[in-house]
């Protein structure tokens, strides 16, 4: 197990915590938490070693589309890109669903 940690810069508070995804065989599950922050941090927990620039990649992309600030955690059962991307994209419709 590696993990992982990083942190954006962002500007968009999110009023409730959010969770998506299931720890499972090939997938993985993501918790958002408010903060009052002007940043994001993000903790990884992921089985597949090696793939850190990967993630960054993946959060930058994520984080240049949505600057949410959020405390945010992955745990990570061996999830390609496009399903970390994916379940990002589904916790934004979570919070979508407040307004």
């Amino acid at each position: 197990m590696e993990q992982l940690a990083y942190q954006y810069q962002t500007s968009q508070p999110i009023n409730k915590r959010v969770h998506v995804g299931v720890v499972g065989s090939g997938d993985l599950e993501i918790l958002m938490f408010p903060t009052n922050k002007a940043e994001s941090t993000v903790k990884v927990c992921t089985g597949s070693d090696g793939f850190d620039e990967v993630w960054g990649n993946i959060l930058t992309r994520f984080f240049d589309r949505y600057p949410i600030s959020a405390d945010i955690v992955i745990n990570d059962f061996g999830a390609t890109p496009g399903v970390v991307y994916l379940r990002l994209t589904q916790a934004m419709e979570e919070l979508a669903d407040e307004k």
